[in-house]
């Protein structure tokens, strides 16, 4: 078979002679045939016919260039070579139906290798075996006696039936009925001549106490207990009856051995029950939690770096950066001098406290310990002041306490409550306890910063020695029977107070540094700071309010509008739902707008019973809560209300 069509390559090919007489000239990339090479051949025809109209066979190929370019220069071989065409695109995805059959022996190796959906894997060795296990039926077969319809649903009898099934059962005593209370006639299985009514069977029972007295006897605890103990040596003898814990007499020499005597060593035991919880347990799952917790490394390693842990802050490229796990990235900034605190409350430059709180931090350690030892060893504030202001009693007299305490006495002090400090601390304490910073720590700055006041509150006695300065009587301190002495003022009278148990105690003192200065000015302040300005109500107001109680709600709302007008529930609603809304009801069905017939149903089907005069009068006045005489059902519950409120204030009136 010839190829109709002759494809220029681009090389020259040899002459014929033949050929180039027949041969025309033609101008193209694609040599034309003539159209004597079309005439299909009879063998072409039946190969044509094989193929669908309309698709042209791959293996023919025609001039696609034919009569888009032209060969200016024909002499020169072409560039490029032509690629046959084959099948087009949609012949490639339209579907040929029918499908061809694939054929049995060819099937069962696919099926094999790829079944369908839902269908069994079958080895394609015993693909055309008998399937003869489907029909095999193990076991023995049964046969079902009756249906469970039959059962539950039985069909009915006829009487004639009936009387048969009677007949039969008759000869059995469960068939036999008495009235309640009474047993069925028995005389057929009893003998002749049995008197059935006088006679009776089995032994009689002899009453004794009743099973109240067995189980709760009337005897108190020791009488009960000396009946048990009676006749047990007996029941140890005959029953081998032993108490709990009761050792077996085995009749040995009572001289050189007791029977209640115990020998051996002790035998562990305890009596919380962990000895049998420990017994509880397999041994392998014992092992298992006192051995190493064994975790795969890829495991650990993917928790280190994509799962969160308490504490650490997730960085899932930790294992790239090659610095230290504390290392912190940026540019160090220093701190200020002052931190919010000194900010608020005006400290100067020598006063601020950012930066010492390891000093403040000792000295409230200090601080703490002195309060501990003070309430420990003294009774009174007045009795630790004086062991701390070195006053020599002597009858009864202050011979070298001045009422306030230097340096070198809490530095004393300090010594006897085994606190060792250095001058730098001790200064620290001594500059925190002096408020008034006069060098001395006096008993008012002594109560407030080296005891716990509200611990030891000031006594009768006491409080007469630090206002008065009394000295009290030596054989009783807590009388008041004193002798004047030197005026010694400790405290003023306006520095004691009364606490919330009607106790007298020292007031607490403020430092300078702990109240708010008050040369400043808010912002909220500086605002309309103007005498004559305009109030802020007469402000515009800006931006769309989240409830629009500024529009009146539609009647016939749109699906798409999702504006809030106040008339639906909120979050409270929902939470805590009224009674209405459990019945369905809610806020729109009360305030929108009925009709008085609609008004007058709904008030009789809720038990509500009014006349007509009553139904016109309550119309009446509500429709004059509306400008357009609209009427709701909350407005005529708001009436009824009104009109029920006043009925009651009249009867009082009257009454």
């Amino acid at each position: 078979m010839t190829s109709p069509v002759e494809v220029d390559i681009g090389l020259p090919q040899p002459e014929e002679p033949d050929a180039m007489k027949n041969t025309e000239p033609l101008m193209g990339l694609v040599i034309e045939p003539s159209e004597c090479q079309f005439a299909q051949q009879p063998e072409e025809k039946t190969e044509a016919e094989n193929f669908e109209p309309g698709v042209e066979p791959p293996d023919r190929i025609r001039p696609i260039y034919s009569g888009k370019f032209f060969d200016r220069m024909p002499c020169y071989p072409s560039a490029g070579k032509v690629i046959p065409i084959g099948h087009r695109v949609a012949t490639c995805l339209t579907e040929k139906l029918p499908r061809p059959i694939t054929p049995p022996e060819t099937k069962k190796f696919f099926n094999f290798r790829y079944p369908p959906a839902g269908a069994e894997r079958v080895f394609y060795g015993r693909a055309n075996d008998p399937k003869i296990a489907q029909y095999l039926t193990h076991g023995i077969r049964t046969k079902v006696s009756l249906p469970a319809n039959v059962l539950i649903n039985p069909q009915p009898i006829t009487t004639f039936q009936q009387k048969i099934k009677d007949k039969k059962e008759s000869i059995y005593f469960s068939n036999q009925r008495a009235p309640l209370g009474k047993s069925h006639d028995q005389s057929p299985g009893l003998p002749k001549g049995l008197d059935v009514l006088n006679t009776t069977f089995g032994t009689t029972v002899i009453r004794d106490i009743s099973a109240r007295d067995v189980v709760n006897p009337p005897k108190p605890y020791h009488e009960v207990f000396k009946e048990g103990e009676e006749g047990h040596d007996l029941y140890v003898v005959s029953h081998n009856d032993y108490y709990v814990g009761e050792a077996k007499n085995r009749k040995y020499n009572p001289s050189t051995f007791h029977r209640f005597n115990l020998y051996g060593a002790a035998t562990p035991h305890f009596n919380d029950g962990r000895t049998m919880a420990k017994s509880l347990y397999w041994l392998h799952e014992l092992q298992m939690k006192r051995g190493a917790k064994v975790v795969s490394k890829r495991i650990d390693d993917f928790k280190e770096k994509f799962q969160h842990k308490l504490g650490r802050v997730f960085d899932p490229i930790a294992e790239t950066m090659n610095v230290h796990p504390d290392h912190t990235f940026g540019a160090c900034l220093r701190p200020d001098d002052y931190g919010s605190d000194d900010l608020i409350y005006n400290r100067l430059p020598s006063e601020y406290l950012r930066g010492k709180d390891r000093e403040r931090a000792m000295v409230a350690a200090v601080r703490h310990h002195l309060k501990n030892v003070n309430c420990e060893r003294f009774d009174s504030l007045l009795t630790a002041f004086r062991h701390y202001d070195k006053a020599i009693e002597t009858n009864c007299y202050l011979q070298k306490g001045d009422g306030v305490i230097d340096k070198d006495e809490l530095l004393e002090a300090c010594e006897q409550a085994n606190l060792h400090l250095d001058e730098k601390l001790l200064d620290q304490l001594f500059d925190y306890c002096d408020v008034d910073n006069d060098g001395l720590i006096n008993y008012l700055e002594f109560a407030n910063y080296l005891n716990w006041k509200d611990k030891m509150p000031l006594k009768e006695y006491e409080e007469r020695v630090v206002i008065k300065g009394k000295k009290p009587d030596c054989a009783n301190p807590a009388e008041a029977n004193t002798e004047e002495s030197e005026p010694t003022l400790l405290i003023q009278p306006e520095d004691i107070v009364l606490n919330e148990n009607s106790e007298k105690n020292l007031r607490t003192l403020l430092r300078p540094r702990d109240k708010v200065s008050s040369h400043y000015k808010t912002t909220s302040s500086d605002i309309n700071a103007v005498v004559g300005a305009v109030p802020t109500m007469c402000y515009p107001i800006y931006g769309v309010p989240t409830i629009r109680s500024d529009i009146p709600a539609p009647r016939i709302r749109r699906i798409s509008d999702r504006t809030d007008y106040g008339e639906e529930g909120n979050a409270y609603s929902l939470l805590y739902p009224s009674i209405f809304s459990q019945k369905g009801v809610f806020e729109r069905d009360f305030f929108q707008t009925r009709s008085k017939k609609e008004i007058a149903e709904i008030l009789c089907k809720i038990g509500v019973k009014l006349s007509d005069e009553e139904f016109e009068n309550v119309w009446n006045l509500a429709s004059k809560k509306h400008h357009r005489g609209e009427v709701c059902i909350e407005t005529i519950r708001n009436v009824l209300d009104e009109l029920r409120h006043a009925e009651r204030v009249k009867c009082k009136t009257t009454m």
